[in-house]
């Protein structure tokens, strides 16, 4: 298996407290993946530390060559500041933003591509809107539409479909398979297990360790997900980062 990301013994902490603890395995390379588990089971912590922005309390990522520019992270709505002064062009224009910097102009051939991003997820028309105008749905087809100018080969997506409709959903559920068809890295973190079940081909159930991880109708089975309640509910939340026996 050729894998995009291997985790070792990976232990990810808050002030010694664990979020996850001593996980181990791989995303394949070109996989979709979805991370799911009860609320407080450590899924948009690991996210974040996939993507670099979270350091590790012990153990490792291998992220296999992958530079900062080949990974895109969408963090879940209620992080993003919608006051920020800015339109819905430009917002999504900052998905090539390593390209111009902040004291350079975007090129015609981006201001395209955007353009083009915009109409591929239904929000042809809308380049001059303020983004603090846009509902839930249309911000998160603009963020979308970010994410195909960065181009990244490994997508994180934390929640994506979280409080937006259903016509909403089925659009952007048909970018992630695109992105899956063009040989991208997917993983996202989601709660809907139907969802997960219809459009996830592998699942990793986590409930601050790992409950299960594989193709998706083996994981996601009655007993493993009584077995991540059960782990969730009896965890110590004053507990220090353990050591693992030999």
């Amino acid at each position: 298996m050729n894998a995009a990301l291997k985790l070792s013994d990976l232990t990810i902490a808050y002030d010694r407290h664990p979020a996850v603890h001593h996980l181990d395995g791989a995303f394949e390379l070109g996989s979709l993946t979805a991370i799911v588990g009860p609320n407080g089971a450590g899924k948009s912590t690991l996210l974040k530390t996939l993507a670099g922005l979270k350091r590790p309390a012990s153990g490792a990522i291998d992220r296999a060559g992958l530079k900062p520019r080949d990974i895109a992270y969408l963090p879940q709505q209620a992080e993003i500041d919608r006051s920020f002064p800015i339109d819905v062009s430009d917002a999504v224009l900052m998905g090539e933003w390593s390209l111009f910097g902040p004291f350079g102009g975007a090129s015609k051939k981006a201001r395209a591509r955007a353009g083009e991003a915009l109409k591929a997820v239904g929000l042809e028309g809308f380049e001059a809107r303020p983004v603090g105008t846009l509902s839930v749905g249309q911000l998160q087809r603009a963020l979308f539409a970010r994410m195909m100018l960065r181009d990244a080969s490994l997508i994180l997506l934390d929640e994506p479909f979280n409080a937006i409709d259903a016509r909403t959903t089925a659009d952007l559920l048909a970018v992630v398979r695109q992105w899956h068809g063009e040989g991208r890295t997917i993983i996202a973190v989601l709660h809907d297990l139907p969802q997960v079940r219809a459009h996830f081909p592998a699942t990793l159930l986590l409930a601050r360790e790992c409950i299960g991880w594989g193709r998706t109708a083996e994981t996601l089975t009655p007993a493993n997900l009584e077995r991540a309640r059960n782990v969730a509910e009896a965890w110590d939340e004053g507990a220090e980062v353990c050591v693992k026996a030999a």
